[in-house]
């Protein structure tokens, strides 16, 4: 989109933000209200529903009934999936009051949210809807006087919790699959970003979602999201964020209806430049690039830069280089490379992390400090780190910011070694010219994805989850389709 700051600015001062809950296909103020802080400023933005116990009960109801006794379900899917193909042509339509509602409640500049964030929803909406009618039941051969029938079914009431850094992309990695099979849905975004979620579910009943098939719920996390996994008429809880709270998830299924639970966790994410790697310029670009982008607020970017000694500092130079030379300020103007974190609280706590860091003994090479004060809002120089200690902190925990950690190998086995040292095991990056090289490493990495010569790159063609505790289950491709049906054997004698 063509825009100037001055034309977002504008545009924002005009924009209606949604205050309500999504519950049964209307607005629906109940439980008390809290308000949403923009990060980049610091003032306050909108009051939104504060939802409770009670709001989860009323959403999960109506959930039930479209599900038990409603048409969802048993529309024939090639309708089903024109139903979602119609959102995502509203998505289109509104994508760039969307994207100002995403930059301004969690701070990512605004030409991202509106080039990757919408775009991401707007694919997975269309790519969904396609896809539910292509989707096949299987007839094993058995015996001449028997027949089998083995059938995937929607598997009931979804719960989907999300977090903010993403806040769109990730409740379309839930929604659209769990509707495309058949299943109702009640969404729980986080605190700081509900707005732009509130506004989703209100396009979906414009799209001709029947009422009760899409809910959503604002709230906090340990009460709203709390009521959702405990709810003994959820079926299936789907869960992206930290890995301490998935926890709580795994228990609030114990403690209620053994619900299935589907958990998308941190990481650590390793970054592995070997000598010959194939363009070394380009590697240390989109090392910064990876570590920078959503200021650094993604449980993939590449936190750990894994460099053998020989090219360590040639590459951490040019990083430095690159993170110095980046554009910090407002998400509102369309030249900013990299905006506010989410709120103060969060920036506090990366720099937290980065002040531990430096007691630990590593050496800080560019950022590490809160910049554009005078603005109110949550801005943190992009920070850079080598030497290092891989059983530091830095190099074990999520900092969840715009903060690299770089070490260094001296050969192959150790690169492994340092990439696999961690409890996470979401995504991991290898560069080097050699597909020997690459096959081996690729498969020794225990991480649910590995990226080579390039970061971040995919399409809804393939699977997206973790390892270890980075999770279970997968979102993206038809795989995802496999946490929201239950596949069932019907058994006929002839």
């Amino acid at each position: 989109m063509d825009a100037t700051h001055e034309d977002w600015i504008r545009r924002a001062s005009a924009l209606a933000l949604p205050g309500a809950h999504v519950i049964d296909g209307r607005e629906h103020s109940g439980g008390g209200a809290f308000t949403v802080v923009s990060p980049r400023d610091g003032r306050p933005l909108a009051e939104v529903a504060d939802g409770g116990a009670a709001e989860v009960d009323l959403a999960v109801a109506a959930a039930r009934r479209a599900f038990d006794s409603g048409p969802w379900p048993r529309l024939a899917p090639a309708e089903r999936g024109r139903a979602l193909l119609r959102l995502a042509d509203l998505i289109e339509t509104e994508r760039a009051d969307l994207a100002l509602t995403v930059s301004l409640e969690m701070g990512k500049p605004v030409t991202d949210a509106h080039d990757i964030e919408l775009r991401a929803l707007i694919n997975t909406f269309r790519w969904y809807g396609e896809l539910t009618d292509k989707l096949t039941d299987e007839s094993p051969r058995t015996a001449p006087d028997t027949l089998a029938l083995v059938t995937r079914e929607p598997v009931g009431v979804v719960g989907a919790v999300v977090p903010w850094n993403f806040p769109l992309t990730l409740a379309g990695w839930k929604v659209a699959p769990a509707l495309a099979a058949g299943c109702t849905v009640v969404l729980k975004p986080s605190e700081y970003a509900p707005l732009s979620a509130l506004r989703l579910a209100a396009l979906a009943t414009e799209a001709g979602l029947p009422p009760g098939v899409l809910n959503v719920v604002s709230g906090n996390g340990p009460v709203a999201g709390r009521a959702l996994g405990l709810h003994q008429d959820v079926d299936v809880l789907a869960f992206t964020g930290s890995t301490a709270v998935g926890r709580h998830f795994l228990h609030y299924a114990a403690d209620s209806n053994l619900k299935r639970v589907w958990l998308e966790l941190g990481g650590k994410s390793p970054n592995i430049i070997l000598p010959d790697a194939p363009d070394l310029e380009r590697a240390a670009a989109t090392a910064a690039w990876g570590i920078f982008f959503n200021q650094g607020e993604m449980c993939t970017a590449p936190s750990r830069l894994l460099v053998h000694s020989s090219i360590a500092e040639r590459v951490t130079d040019a990083i430095v280089e690159r993170a110095r030379a980046l554009r910090v300020g407002d998400p509102l103007d369309p030249t900013t490379e990299m905006g506010a974190l989410v709120g103060q609280d969060h920036l506090d706590r990366v720099l937290g992390h980065v002040h531990a860091a430096v007691d630990a003994g590593a050496r800080l090479r560019t950022g590490g400090e809160r910049i554009l004060v005078e603005t109110g809002g949550s801005y943190l120089a992009p920070t850079v780190f080598d030497q290092v200690a891989p059983g530091s902190a830095l190099a074990r925990d999520e900092v969840f910011g715009p903060v690299l950690a770089v070490l260094t190998f001296d050969d192959l086995d150790e690169a492994v070694a340092l990439a696999n040292a961690t409890d996470y095991g979401l995504a991991a990056g290898v560069w080097t010219a050699d597909l020997s090289t690459a096959h081996r490493v690729s498969r020794a990495i225990k991480a649910g994805t590995v990226w080579v010569n390039c970061y971040e790159e995919g399409d809804l063609t393939v699977p997206f989850g973790g390892m270890k505790q980075s999770g279970n289950g997968r979102d993206k491709s038809a795989h995802a389709l496999e946490k929201y049906t239950e596949v069932k054997t019907t058994w006929m004698q002839l």
